[in-house]
């Protein structure tokens, strides 16, 4: 593999997925890409396309056929599974279609959790979820269940949470795709805030070809290949 280059967050080379046994199915094939620092990067494609997959590869939440991924400088596909969840931990935050929050807890209680699995006392935890969520325009419902809040609320809270552990990389899977155009709108202007003030790189998979046009870049894959590049 050439040199790693520092102005890259994440570096793909050659970067396979092949699932099945005896009647095999190639999601990704022999893709490569790079991802710069800060960037604001859309992945979209039709289904099938290898979106999902490449989401999972990045978010080293599965290991591919063949090829490497190097996050940081870091090549995470020769990692042991031990290794690989701490990276996940230290470098990486998701937010899903569906928040996925724990319905028994407060939106506080919701975005402490990632900091007290880090291994932060329960005093800092909450001094860090407090600052996020007042970040994302919610201090007056830091101690509401998810079924008190709304969609796009919930959604907020999932950003917050996302953010914990000051991740480098954020990864939305369809962030916005389960919100109304209002909602969305807000949350991707929350995205897009909270990535020029942190420098996080943000890597949104979108089926929302507006929302995909207003990031620094649009990768579009077909048949686990990246066809073209966009606005950038």
């Amino acid at each position: 593999m050439a040199e790693h280059n520092k102005n890259n967050i994440i570096e793909i080379r050659n970067l396979t997925k092949i699932y099945g046994d005896g009647v095999e199915v190639t999601a990704l094939d022999q893709l490569s890409l790079d991802i710069k620092r800060g960037e604001f990067l859309a992945i979209v494609g039709p289904s099938g396309s290898g979106k999902s997959t490449l989401l999972h590869m990045i978010g080293i939440l599965d290991t591919p056929t063949s090829g490497t991924i190097l996050i940081d400088g870091k090549d995470v596909t020769s990692m042991s599974e031990d290794e690989r969840s701490k990276a996940r931990n230290n470098m990486l935050g998701f937010i899903f279609q569906y928040h996925h929050l724990l319905q028994d807890f407060t939106a506080l209680e919701n975005v402490m959790m990632p900091l007290l699995i880090a291994g932060k006392n329960k005093k800092q935890a909450q001094e860090t979820a407090e600052k996020l969520l007042k970040e994302v325009g919610l201090e007056d419902r830091m101690n509401h269940k998810p079924t008190q809040l709304s969609g796009g609320q919930n959604q907020r809270v999932a950003v917050a949470r996302a953010l914990a552990n000051n991740p480098k990389i954020v990864i939305g899977d369809e962030p916005t795709g389960n919100l109304d155009s209002k909602s969305s709108q807000m949350i991707y202007d929350l995205l897009r805030k909270l990535n020029k003030e942190k420098n996080q790189t943000f890597i949104l998979v979108t089926h929302d070809e507006q929302m995909a046009k207003k990031t620094d870049r649009i990768v579009r894959l077909i048949d686990g290949r990246v066809f073209e590049y966009a606005n950038g």
